[in-house]
């Protein structure tokens, strides 16, 4: 009997102090027992050892990351001590070792970062955040607790304002090249308050177009190791919450001399395309500094109407740029790229923050079409950039066999019988089934748990090509104003332009390809839990008899997961309220099973759902079946349309 392992995976902490960790190898499941956790926290990536594989059971030998440096919650006193009651019911207490000066503070809403582990834990305060149901204050606890604030510090933040009082000088507008008068605009969203690309287009006597792809030279601002370089590579990325934008760049910045704002001369770095006019095949290309002036600020709406009625402000220009967006898009697809569609809400609050409305997100035409030229771009300039000794690329691996496998059981329980070529499955047979699951119910679900079986896009300097794309050169170009990898994809590219010595070594591109990787899914954490917020503060609102339709989107032994069909606000159906039966949860497939009636819980059902419990601190919903669900054995209403 072959000798089990140490594995590394993520601590999840249950009830009663076990845990839990699964191998990111095999997908098994090890329980820790209380006693065995050696000061892991929920969500810490831990090297486990197993002690007793009879049961299962393994201990913690060593914390190898920790998933948060700080916790908020409420400051309270205890017996003469000051404590933090985190707002994360599964972190312990933690005694504040440096007392607030003023004692207002108890009862709010603070940050505490953790200075010891064992034997209990300890820590600073760092921040207090104000009333705890203020939703300023929860949300300002979402993004610190993640690492992210919305404060600069001074030092950013006043030569930010020696950078607003610079002009362009005419010596560097010399240095450039002039497109201000090539017809120009951006197209955003309605709400958007920096612009960092925009798109030109002139037709050229040789009936072909010229397009230029122009994004804001940001590191034309940001010198490199000056204050705002220095925060930019703490921060790595701008943080989008439901409310607000944690900007990774001072607004100086962000929303004035890097936003490409309509009828202003702005400093550009820009892709510029040759472009046959019917099969959009590229003739020439060239990259560079550039000047410009956009002449309109479009929404998506804005531009998709005047696309569709074919008439209104640079509708010759729309309609070209569309039609090659949409050739572009055709050849991506038919060299295997994917492209997932899935589901985003979108909340209209109060002056206090509670949701009032909620609607799902359309991506329309005009959404695709500025997607298509950023990829273009990108794409461009990392091939380019094949010529330099090394560059920053966005790469997508294959996705481990594990993974493929357990997707593959999951597409058979569907009626999808897809074969593993090479280990995995063909990216057009992915395709086949995504545009085959178009318009049912189990379309979006389908699409989540496709790219749960993928690896995540990450940052490195060693190319391995783009998966998901189809890319075999793929880098971040084109969000310089939220993305640092995209200021270092910048300054790498000027220097092979000039032929100047790289600025960098790779070592350090590398350290920071993976910080930039790392935040940047601390980032997408934070934007999760406050959509989650939200959406239970909207459910909460409705009243316990209404009925509402549910979509399951996953399965654990404790139960079923299910998101209601308008808010997508996901809750758990506990096994005990799925009715009489003894139901089994079946992991590698992720379905739920009974005994006796057979009836078969998996991601894709449509169900109807009543609330039983929310808990808005918590971010929990507990959903229970209406007594009008009628759930089947078999899966032939879920190929149906809706």
């Amino acid at each position: 009997m072959k000798e089990k392992q140490d594995f590394e995976g993520v601590f999840s902490l249950g009830k009663n102090g076990v845990a839990f960790v699964k191998n990111k190898k095999n997908g098994e499941t090890i329980e820790i027992p209380s006693h065995e956790g050696n000061t892991a926290l929920h969500k810490d990536i831990v090297l486990v050892a197993i002690t007793k594989p009879e049961l299962n059971e393994g201990r913690v030998l060593k914390v190898l990351e920790r998933a948060h440096k700080g916790f908020v919650g409420i400051l309270r006193e205890l017996n003469g001590k000051f404590i933090l009651e985190p707002d994360n019911f599964k972190i312990p207490h933690i005694e504040i070792t440096n007392p607030p000066k003023n004692t207002k503070s108890i009862g709010n809403k603070v940050f505490v970062n953790i200075t010891q582990y064992k034997p209990n834990l300890k820590g600073i305060m760092e921040a207090d955040l104000g009333d705890p149901k203020s939703n300023d204050a929860i949300m300002k606890g979402i993004a610190r607790e993640e690492g992210f604030t919305d404060t600069f510090p001074q030092k950013v933040l006043d030569e930010g304002e020696k950078l607003r009082a610079e002009k362009i000088e005419e010596d560097e507008k010399k240095k450039r090249r002039d497109m201000r008068s090539v017809t120009t605009f951006t197209i955003d969203p309605q709400d958007a308050k920096d612009f960092d690309d925009a798109l030109s287009i002139q037709k050229l006597k040789n009936n072909n177009y010229e397009i230029g792809i122009h994004i804001a030279d940001v590191s034309h601002y940001v010198r490199m190791n000056s204050p705002i370089d220095i925060e930019a590579q703490e921060r790595t990325t701008s943080v989008y919450l439901v409310d607000r934008t944690i900007p990774m760049l001072p607004e100086v910045l962000s929303n004035d001399l890097c936003s490409l704002r309509p009828n202003e001369e702005r400093l550009a770095f820009s892709v510029v395309l040759e472009v046959h006019p019917s099969s959009g095949k590229i003739l020439n290309q060239w990259f560079g500094k550039t000047l410009i002036k956009s002449d309109k600020r479009f929404s998506y709406e804005e531009a998709q109407e005047i696309i569709d009625k074919k008439q209104g402000d640079f509708v010759e220009e729309l309609l070209t740029l569309d039609a090659l967006a949409k050739i572009y898009e055709k050849e991506r697809y038919k060299d295997g790229s994917l492209d997932f569609e899935t589901n985003e809400v979108k909340f209209v609050l109060d002056e206090n923050g509670v949701p009032l409305k909620v609607a799902l997100k359309k991506r329309i035409d005009t959404n695709k079409l500025i997607e298509e030229f950023m990829l273009l771009a990108n794409r461009r300039v990392s091939e380019y950039m094949q010529k330099s000794p090394f560059f920053i690329y966005r790469v997508h691996d294959k996705p481990e066999p594990e993974r493929v496998e357990t997707l593959k059981e999951f597409l058979n329980i569907l009626g999808y019988h897809p074969k593993l070529v090479d280990g995995i499955i063909e990216k057009k047979e992915l395709q086949r089934i995504i545009k085959d699951a178009e318009g049912k119910a189990i379309s979006d679900a389908l699409q989540t748990v496709i790219v749960r079986s993928m690896q995540k896009a990450v940052y490195t300097t060693k190319n391995i090509g783009h998966f998901g794309l189809s890319f075999k050169f793929y880098s971040h170009f084109t969000s310089p104003i939220r993305r640092y990898p995209d200021v270092v994809a910048h300054r790498l590219l000027y220097a092979q332009l000039q032929h100047q010595e790289l600025p960098y070594t790779q070592d350090w591109v590398e350290k920071i390809c993976s910080k930039s990787s790392q935040q940047e899914q601390k980032a997408v954490n934070a934007e999760r839990n406050s959509i989650k917020l939200k959406q239970v503060e909207y459910m909460a609102q409705k009243k316990a008899s209404e009925i509402f339709s549910g979509v399951v989107t996953g399965a654990s032994k404790f139960g079923v997961f299910v998101a209601e069909e308008k808010s997508l606000s996901e809750g758990m159906i506990r096994l005990f309220d799925l009715g009489d039966d003894f139901w089994e949860y079946k992991e590698k497939a992720g379905i739920i099973v009974g005994k006796k009636t057979k009836k078969i819980f998996k991601i894709g059902d449509i169900v109807k759902i009543k609330i039983k419990r929310i808990d808005i601190p918590k971010k929990l919903i507990d959903y229970e079946l209406a007594k009008e669900t009628n759930q089947k054995t078999d899966t032939k209403k879920f190929y149906e349309k809706k």
